[in-house]
């Protein structure tokens, strides 16, 4: 499952926290990095299962970063994650009217497909 949300929080700091989040705050579902970029973070956790996390510009220039985080079955975990982190200022998420902005508005942690 794919989830999305718009945060202020700058990319590298909402990685440093994906870190720390699924190695502290799960310890019976612990997953730790795998492979790491500037923009992605891939953790392998319990059976080997895989939790991707990817970071980008708000979209249609407004403010904040879009976190993307993809999962089999860490869903309800990666959902948690991802409302943890403050959101971006709807200003600025309204700058201008399209169906992603639409998506993003709709709520943290949205389900996408």
């Amino acid at each position: 499952m794919v989830f999305e949300t718009v945060t202020s929080v700058g990319g590298d700091e909402v990685l440093r926290r994906a870190k720390k989040f699924f190695a502290e705050r799960i310890p019976q579902y612990a997953a730790f990095p795998e492979k790491e970029g500037p923009a992605y973070l891939v953790l392998r956790g319990q059976g080997g299962e895989e939790i991707a996390f990817a970071v980008m510009p708000a979209p249609n220039g407004g403010a904040g970063t879009m976190v993307r985080g993809s999962t089999l079955l860490f869903d309800h975990w990666v959902d948690r994650f991802l409302s943890t982190l403050p959101p971006a200022s709807m200003t600025s998420l309204t700058a201008a009217a399209s169906p992603t902005a639409d998506a993003v508005r709709s709520a943290p942690g949205q389900v996408i497909g």
